[in-house]
């Protein structure tokens, strides 16, 4: 059920990561991140009472709490979406290639986790497979908003970034689930989100002509806040409870792959047979990562 969850988590980000490009094209960026924080802080408010069985929180756990929020959750958003803004989502893909290999040296650097040779070496598929697209030329559909991006270099550093911000997410969060439920863990975040991003939504708010926002687009936007707060936080912080941060940042993975798959069918992205066999070897590395381990 662990592995269940992570794998559902981090397919759901690269979905709605790919999904955002149309997002990015009707509101700004901090606009669109206020409004997914605003959005799903109305769908949780019951979520923020402490469990009977939760112990209060210190200093520390708050400090924690707002780090997971600035770091995997603000930064991130911002980050990605600017990013996938000024690139494909195949090309993000790319560059998330490196999250898996990330969270487990992060792990071990602040957890003091040990990463075993299968763990090893199901990082290292993650990494290869979805490091073949860098290899592969993307042809992504010729765009306004494509055609006018001069400074891709900036968008992929952008994404860059957002792998950090989700390392630093993985890591922070396998401290915060001994402390705190995940749903508790999803909305505090969330709320700081929405506290953090108000001055930026204010401003842009008041300049922004909502009426010219289609139908269809606000309907996406409402399933990005549901996806981004609430679900993809609560699956990910269930599965971390039981998996050590290492082997649980390999199914991260996933986020590319989704993420490079929602390009291709629902963006019109081109995938060519380099690229399917990257995502083999990317999702043979999930499966070295959740092999049980031989009982003695």
């Amino acid at each position: 059920m662990a592995y269940g969850c992570l794998a559902l988590s981090m397919s759901l980000v690269g979905g709605y990561v790919a999904l955002s490009k149309p997002l990015v094209a009707a509101f700004p960026v901090l606009l669109l991140a206020w409004l997914r924080f605003g959005i799903a802080a109305l769908a949780m408010p019951h979520w923020l009472r402490r469990a009977p069985d939760e112990p209060p929180m210190n200093s520390n756990t708050r400090w924690l709490v707002f780090l997971e929020s600035l770091l995997g959750n603000f930064l991130f958003s911002i980050c990605m979406l600017y990013g996938v803004s000024m690139t494909s989502a195949v090309s993000a893909g790319v560059i998330m290639a490196s999250i898996p290999a990330c969270v487990a040296v992060a792990s071990w650097l602040f957890l003091r986790e040990r990463i075993t040779a299968r763990i090893g070496l199901a990082i290292a598929c993650a990494a290869l497979g979805i490091g073949l697209l860098a290899l592969s030329p993307t042809h992504a559909p010729t765009s306004p908003t494509a055609a006018q991006s001069s400074m891709p270099w900036l968008g992929n550093l952008l994404v860059f970034c957002a792998v950090l911000c989700e390392t630093a997410y993985a890591v922070i969060g396998k401290s915060l689930t001994g402390r705190l439920g995940p749903k508790r863990i999803a909305s505090l975040i969330n709320l700081w989100g929405f506290m953090l991003s108000m001055p930026f939504g204010i401003w842009f708010a008041l300049q922004f002509d909502f009426t010219a926002v289609r139908v269809g687009t606000w309907a996406l936007l409402v399933a990005y806040a549901l996806a981004a707060s609430i679900w993809t936080v609560w699956l990910w912080m269930t599965g971390l409870r039981h998996v050590p941060a290492a082997q649980a940042g390999v199914f991260a993975v996933l986020l590319p792959v989704s993420a490079a798959l929602v390009g291709v069918l629902v963006l019109g992205e081109n995938l060519s047979s380099p690229q399917l066999l990257a995502f083999v070897l990317a999702l043979t590395g999930v499966v070295l990562a959740t092999w049980p381990s031989r009982r003695t």
